[in-house]
Order: C-alpha cells, then sequence, then structure tokens
C-alpha cells in the first residue's frame, strides 16, 4: 500500500468512528442519543488512536492538514509529499463521512433538526464570534501538533504512541473544544462538509459555508505555531517562518480581544 492510501484509509476510518459518534448522540431514535460530550471527546480519541495503529508504518498516520504541514515546516516531512497528502486526507474524510450517513440511513428522516444533522459532518461555534473562534482553533491545533512533536522526540515504547496522541486529543477536546467543537484538522472539517453539502440528507439544512474557512486556516496556524514553537524549544531555532507564524497569532488574538471588548 502506497502512503497516498495509507492517509486516505486512515482519515476514512477517523471520520468514520469520530462523526459516528456525534451522529449516535444527535440523531433521534439512537441508542446512544444524548449521549453527552465526554462521549464524544473519548470516541474521538480512540478513532485518532484506531486510525493511527491502521495505518501508521504505512504512511507515518498525520491524517490531518496540519500535522502535515506543521511536520514539513519543522523539517522531518518532505515538502514535495504535501499535495498528495492533503489531497488523500481531504477525500478520505469525505468517504468516511459518506459511509456515516449511510450507516445511519433510518435516522436521518427521523431527526427534526437541521443544525443536528449539520453537526454530525461538521463543526459549529458555540458562540459565533469569527476571531474568537479562529484563536481557539488555532490554540486546540497548536497543542496537538506541538504534542505530537514532543511525544514523538521522547522515548515513549512505540507501540504506545498511538495511544498517547490519542489520549491528548482527548484531553484537547475536554479542556479546549468547547468553543468551536474542536475540529483542529481542515480535512476532518471541510471533507465531511463537503459531503454534506452533496449527499441526498433527509431534511438538511445550508452547510454553513460562511464559517467553514475558520476550521481550514485556524489549525493551519496552529499547526505552523505548534512546530514554531517546538523548534524555538527543543531545537532551539527560530527561523524567519517561525518569527511570521507567532507574529500572525498575535494579530488574531488582538483582534479577537478587541472584538469582544467592543461586543
Amino acid at each position: 500500500m502506497t502512503p497516498f492510501w495509507g492517509e486516505f484509509i486512515g482519515t476514512m476510518l477517523l471520520i468514520l468512528l469520530g462523526d459516528g459518534v456525534v451522529a449516535g448522540i444527535l440523531l433521534k431514535s439512537s441508542k446512544a442519543e444524548n449521549g453527552g460530550w465526554i462521549v464524544i471527546t473519548l470516541a474521538w480519541g480512540l478513532a485518532v488512536t484506531m486510525a493511527i495503529y491502521a495505518v501508521g508504518q504505512i504512511s507515518g498516520a498525520h491524517l490531518n492538514p496540519a500535522v502535515t504541514l506543521g511536520l514539513a515546516a519543522e523539517g522531518s516531512f518532505p515538502w514535495e509529499k504535501v499535495p498528495s497528502y492533503l489531497l488523500a486526507q481531504v477525500l478520505g474524510a469525505m468517504v468516511g463521512a459518506k459511509l456515516v450517513w449511510l450507516h445511519y440511513l433510518p435516522h436521518w428522516s427521523r431527526t427534526e433538526d437541521p443544525s443536528a444533522k449539520l453537526g454530525v459532518f461538521c463543526t459549529a461555534p458555540a458562540i459565533r464570534s469569527t476571531w474568537s473562534n479562529l484563536m481557539s482553533e488555532t490554540i486546540g491545533t497548536f497543542v496537538l501538533v506541538a504534542g505530537v512533536l514532543f511525544i514523538g522526540a521522547n522515548k515513549f515504547t512505540e507501540g504506545l504512541n498511538p495511544i498517547v496522541v490519542g489520549a491528548l486529543v482527548v484531553s484537547i477536546g475536554m479542556s479546549l473544544g468547547g468553543t468551536t467543537g474542536y475540529a483542529i484538522n481542515p480535512a476532518r472539517d471541510f471533507g465531511p462538509r463537503l459531503a454534506h453539502a452533496l449527499l441526498p440528507i433527509a431534511g438538511k439544512g445550508g452547510s454553513d459555508w460562511s464559517y467553514a474557512w475558520v476550521p481550514v486556516v485556524g489549525p493551519i496556524i496552529g499547526g505552523l505555531l505548534g512546530a514554531a514553537f517546538y523548534c524555538a524549544a527543543f531545537k532551539v531555532q527560530c527561523q524567519p517562518w517561525a518569527w511570521a507564524v507567532f507574529l500572525v497569532f498575535i494579530a488574531v488574538a488582538w483582534l479577537a480581544y478587541f472584538k469582544e471588548k467592543k461586543a
């Protein structure tokens, strides 16, 4: 199997299990209905762990454009492979979302709320405030990518790394996910959102494209910020691109603060 197909299958599995738990909790007449936030965060962490175990030896199991870009910026992944990884991740996420739709097929027509149906596929903010939402996605992904790099730099038993990364995702979800639903992964949000727009889902509403850029741009900034922080703290080096990313984050935080101050 090629790395492209590894990323495709790994991301498909991630979304099938991750969006699957959201569907079970949000859709009517599911036995998991109203299972709550703890169930969602635990299941997403396990989904990450299972996907890494599935394809880690094939592609490295990035499963996330923010991770791929962060590793490339940090220097441990070749830039020429980035486009194929990003494509595989988005396509895998779309297919995983379509499988969730098929799996819960009778439940869509029994669920009246269009926002609940959209919530199965992609994220939405608890309070819609563009710059604050962007900052939340940036911070969450910063923790993810910096954490992945620090975990990789330490001498864990190799077979335990997927479990530790899964636990990291659970921690991010429980601690930081309540603001935006913690996409922390552009493919995880964009691929399923596109699937929602294309699928014949009974009683669906719009796909909220006006918000869709936030869980794409925020994680990209956060992934690069995590890589920049790792380079500065662990490698004790800070290249020009890293300073640029730090400045972008400061600008986002400043805009979020003053937007909220004026509200």
